[in-house]
């Protein structure tokens, strides 16, 4: 059982070249600048403070890695979408996903970060496609669970029908630590 509460900030880095050189397995987080991704780490590892939270979208710009009980590296990459001060974060994004896709062997499982109170955005829908194309293993997310109500979590569920998805969801809250322990088991079936 891996102790994810053992966890450990690494590094950043603007390039996969530069990872760690241990060579554990990686499970790689991306999504929308404003997912919740930093919020997630934290509540996962239950520690408040080893991922940055920003109140500002579009604050992580680098790979960073956190050690997770000696037996993985959880990868926060960077966010898509929107960020204030005129970065292109889809362009920073989509080059530095580039390059750590290709022929990465330590590459294990891609969590796929999907706020539940926002539909699927062009970019959610192209890496679906891309992880499904390239069969990456992944699992689709679902952050802020809490924050819905009964008639958006029916509007939620027949939209990941609609596009096909049925299995490795995983609805969480930081709020809710159950929503946390089944993410946490789902993750260490793959490491």
């Amino acid at each position: 059982m891996i102790n994810f509460r053992n966890s450990t900030f690494i590094k950043s880095t603007p390039s996969v070249k530069e990872r760690p050189l241990d060579q554990f397995p990686e499970v790689l987080i991306v999504g929308k600048s404003n997912v919740g991704k930093s919020s997630l780490i934290n509540a996962l590892c239950q520690r408040k403070a080893l991922a940055f939270t920003s109140s500002k979208p579009g604050h992580t710009r680098l790979l960073n890695y956190y050690n997770i009980g000696d037996a993985f590296y959880l990868v926060d990459a960077p966010g898509y979408g929107y960020a204030k001060g005129g970065i292109d974060l889809d362009r920073l994004f989509g080059e530095m996903m580039e390059e750590y896709f290709v022929d990465n062997q330590f590459l294990k499982l891609v969590l796929l970060l999907i706020d539940s109170r926002r539909e699927f955005s062009e970019n959610d829908l192209e890496i679906l496609h891309y992880l499904q194309e390239n069969n990456i293993p992944y699992f689709v997310v679902i952050t802020k669970t809490d924050k819905i109500n009964q008639k958006g979590k029916s509007q939620l569920n027949k939209r990941l029908l609609e596009l096909d998805i049925k299995e490795n969801i995983y609805f969480t809250s930081v709020n809710e630590p159950r929503t946390l322990e089944k993410l946490r088991s789902g993750i260490e079936q793959y490491i």
